[in-house]
């Protein structure tokens, strides 16, 4: 069982930058892939990033690339969304998601365990 726990969301102009956290419960936090993933209103949620359970392996969303940063500190048992040039579609609300697939997976329905969401809102 993980149970994960997102903060750093805000209200921030275009252009500027935020950093995401999510820190996660239980010590098999290694065993877990983990992902990023976002909804925004009247969509449906979608992927932004992945990274595997050593940290060795990263995926991104053709829309993020360049601009976000995952990352994870196993020894910390969190995980970290660094997001740059924000655009104001990045607006929606951020979810943390765990995997007990190893390598990384870019598909929803492989994450079995959510966090609740964090808001980001992007202003132009």
């Amino acid at each position: 069982q993980v149970q994960l726990v997102e903060s750093g969301g805000g209200l921030v102009q275009a252009g500027g930058s935020l950093r995401l956290s999510c820190a996660a419960s239980g010590r098999t936090f290694s065993s877990y892939s983990m992902g990023w993933f976002r909804q925004a209103p009247g969509k449906e949620r979608e992927f932004v990033a992945a990274i595997s359970w050593s940290g060795g392996r990263t995926y991104y969303a053709d829309s993020v690339k360049g601009r976000f940063t995952i990352s994870r500190d196993n020894a910390k048992i969190t995980v970290a969304l660094q997001m740059n040039s924000l655009k104001p579609e990045d607006t929606a609300v951020y979810y943390c998601a765990a995997s007990s697939e190893l390598y990384g997976n870019l598909a929803r329905l492989k994450y079995e365990y959510w966090g609740q969401g964090t808001q980001v809102t992007v202003s132009s």
